[in-house]
């Protein structure tokens, strides 16, 4: 059987990092990625910890399939699906589930590897061709970050509406009267755009109030590098007074622009992220953004298809998670410019 010491020789740390983390302990500071790492190899070497040891009752274990929408490249780029995973990985390993990792390779997954497997928890976003690749191999599915048929399969996703609501009422209370959105694009099978809804209430909300301008709105791709050239397209012209930037890692991105461009946050221009990940609060000015809770999603994810096995529950559950909104110092009252 595996022990701290041969789990904290893989990862290259103590055995006390092992212990703290493997036991939860929450006065810890330590990555995700090595977080991430410590669970990934406790898992490989089949670790049990005391109180598992000591269980009189055993059962058959489980073995499911997280499947990512994301390459291992792309995620490293936006670490809101890192975190996801990460929840996933921590309640499988809490849970003593086995787990089998498939990321996705260009517009195809390695099909075989979805075989033998009691569940799938899918990643991202998805469409009508994954789903036949999946059910191929299960009918326990759970959908996480989108719900592509939420008649049929369990999902949990978050309130992108009420989080958008709650932060166009808040620069509005600020006195912005013109709001730019910078976000992102996706699509499923390789050619649907997905519709974001946080585009989408953007729109709606500001267009009721009859503050809607087109003009203000730019898209590109996830990743700080798009963040930073749509900002600097948006700076070529007239520009709004505040941005809403629809990832904490396209803000970054985009905040680098305006410093660049000697704008002032907030006192020239208002930015609001999404997200929170970690380096949010760490940036200049620390980042007012939309916090999601992604490692509960993960969780989530792992409670639903486990419950989903052993209840036989036939009807399937959407579990829509709440969001909580951050005030930094990226975010300011408008002023005349």
């Amino acid at each position: 059987m595996a022990t701290l010491k041969e789990i904290a020789e893989k990862v290259g740390v103590s055995v006390a990092t092992v212990s703290r983390v493997l036991n939860y302990d929450p006065t810890l500071s330590v990555s995700d990625e090595t977080r991430k790492k410590i669970f990934e190899v406790a898992q490989e070497l089949n670790y049990k910890t005391l109180r598992e040891r000591n269980q009189h009752t055993t059962k058959e274990r489980l073995r499911f399939g997280l499947v990512h929408w994301y390459s291992e490249l792309q995620e490293l780029g936006d670490p809101y699906y890192m975190a996801i995973r990460l929840g996933v990985e921590k309640e499988c390993f809490d849970r003593q589930i086995e787990l089998v990792k498939l990321f996705k390779q260009g517009d195809s997954y390695q099909s075989e590897w979805l075989t033998g497997l009691d569940g799938i928890i899918a990643v991202g976003k998805f469409g009508p061709k994954d789903m036949e690749v999946f059910t191929a191999s299960t009918e326990h599915i759970v959908f996480v970050d989108c719900s592509p048929d939420e008649m049929r399969f369990d999902s949990v996703v978050i309130d992108f509406r009420q989080s958008m609501i709650r932060v166009l009422d808040y620069l509005l209370s600020l006195g912005h009267e013109t709001i730019g959105y910078i976000g992102g694009r996706e699509y499923v099978d390789g050619e649907t755009l997905i519709r974001d809804e946080r585009e989408t209430t953007f729109y709606e909300y500001l267009y009721v109030k009859g503050l809607y301008e087109p003009n203000y709105v730019w898209t590109g791709r996830f990743i700080a590098e798009e963040g930073y050239r749509l900002m600097k397209e948006a700076l070529t012209k007239d520009y709004p007074t505040a941005f809403f930037v629809a990832s904490d890692s396209m803000a970054i991105g985009a905040l680098r622009a305006l410093h660049e461009a000697g704008i002032r946050v907030p006192e020239d221009v208002s930015l609001v992220g999404f997200n929170d990940i970690p380096t949010a609060e760490f940036v200049q000015p620390p980042l007012t953004t939309v916090k999601v809770y992604t490692e509960f999603m993960g969780e989530t994810a792992v409670e639903l298809l486990v419950e989903r096995l052993t209840t036989k529950r036939h009807l399937s559950k959407k579990v829509v998670i709440p969001t909580q909104f951050i005030v930094r110092e990226s975010s300011g009252p408008c002023k005349n410019r």
